[in-house]
């Protein structure tokens, strides 16, 4: 039986499988700060994306998992981000969300919050 921990871990690779055919380069996996991890930073074009990957048993559950502590972890580990790569500042930045449920496609949504 695999751990909580596995699967994420497990799901988080995944994700980044399935941006990666859907044409986006990652260019970070579990990004971690003091203030955080940003579970993948994503690039297409000139649009730079943090992701913030969950898996639950419904993908109601999965998008309810991101709330607002979350939200806040991801948006303040970002800037610190940005601070290291000034090089995307003038790009088109957004916060997306990847759910996922055992057995079904992930669902990309962009601009989550």
């Amino acid at each position: 039986m695999r751990t909580s921990h596995q699967k994420g871990l497990r799901a988080e690779a995944f994700a980044g499988l399935y941006l990666r055919l859907k044409g986006y380069r990652v260019l970070e996996e579990r990004w971690k700060t003091h203030l955080g991890e940003i579970d993948l930073i994503i690039r297409r074009g000139r649009r730079l994306a943090f992701v913030e990957v969950k898996l639950r048993g419904t993908a109601e559950a999965a998008v309810e998992a991101i709330h607002s502590k979350n939200r806040s972890r991801v948006r303040n580990a970002a800037e610190l981000y940005l601070q290291k790569h000034p090089e995307y500042n003038d790009w088109e930045l957004s916060f997306d969300a990847l759910v996922m449920v055992s057995g079904a496609w992930p669902k990309h949504i962009r601009n989550a919050w």
